[in-house]
């Protein structure tokens, strides 16, 4: 749930004119048109764009060393036993939460990401698939009985799961918003938080503070106990558990840290 506002959704499936067919394994199926057109130099570039990005990502995924990884036979027992979880990391944890989770899909996990329905999400939406992950296609700010209804059958039906930055799309930083926890009230899927910490970084000066590990730095890597929410949960209690979420990821990425300085 970390992308920007996309255009109004509706059950048509017929595709526009100038508009690619949406990818399968979506969350939703159609949306209006919008100013950009999918033209073929529009395509040509989004090819080049993802060529390099996923270059780059991997080339920076190699050269960090994880040294520390905790918590992950626990997190891949879950999802042989569960099939399908709701992940969640800080959105300034975006590079390293999603390798995290690619690392399970040898224990059955198949992760999957939102990216925005809009025209201008089909590049994020390749670089996505390029990754082996599930393209969940949808608003992060789409609320409402459709879009739970729509994440219940991709949790549920589908065994995909979602990753979600819990203070995503535009924070505030580290407030964990109740997304993830009302899915998991609904699915009966557990929370699975997973939490990173780097040797050395670049922060952005970003709302999200978003942090780009330094090559060759060392990683930690924090699965923590997958955490279900009961489905008979008091409304007034999700401010509670928002608050307990929120401090559990700060926890967890204390211990990472505490691990790198450890050597």
């Amino acid at each position: 749930m970390n992308q920007d506002p996309a255009p109004s959704i509706h059950d048509d499936d017929d595709t526009p004119p100038g508009e690619a067919a949406p990818l399968k394994n979506t969350l939703y199926r159609k949306v209006t048109r919008g100013r950009r057109r999918l033209t073929p130099a529009r395509m040509a570039l989004y090819r080049v764009a993802v060529f390099v990005a996923w270059w780059l990502v991997r080339g920076l995924w190699a050269s960090c060393r994880v040294t520390h990884v905790a918590g992950r036979d626990a997190a891949a027992d879950a999802v042989r036993e569960l099939k399908s979880l709701i992940p969640v990391y800080w959105h300034q944890h975006m590079l390293f939460g999603a390798r995290a989770l690619l690392d399970l899909r040898e224990a059955g996990l198949k992760p999957g990401f939102l990216v925005s329905p809009s025209v201008d999400g089909t590049a994020p939406a390749m670089l996505v698939e390029k990754a082996g992950a599930q393209v969940i296609r949808g608003s992060s700010t789409h609320t409402g009985a459709r879009a739970l209804r729509d994440y219940y059958e991709t949790i549920v039906k589908q065994q995909v799961s979602p990753a979600i930055t819990p203070d995503g799309p535009r924070g505030p930083l580290h407030e964990f918003k109740p997304g993830a926890i009302m899915l998991s009230q609904i699915t009966g899927k557990p929370i699975l938080p997973i939490a990173v910490a780097y040797s050395r970084k670049y922060t952005f000066r970003t709302w999200d503070a978003f942090e780009v590990p330094l090559p060759f730095c060392r990683v930690a890597i924090v699965y923590g106990e997958p955490v279900k929410v009961s489905r008979a949960m008091e409304p007034a209690a999700l401010a509670e558990w928002q608050q307990r979420m929120s401090q559990h990821l700060l926890d967890l990425r204390r211990e990472a840290e505490a691990a790198l300085h450890r050597g």
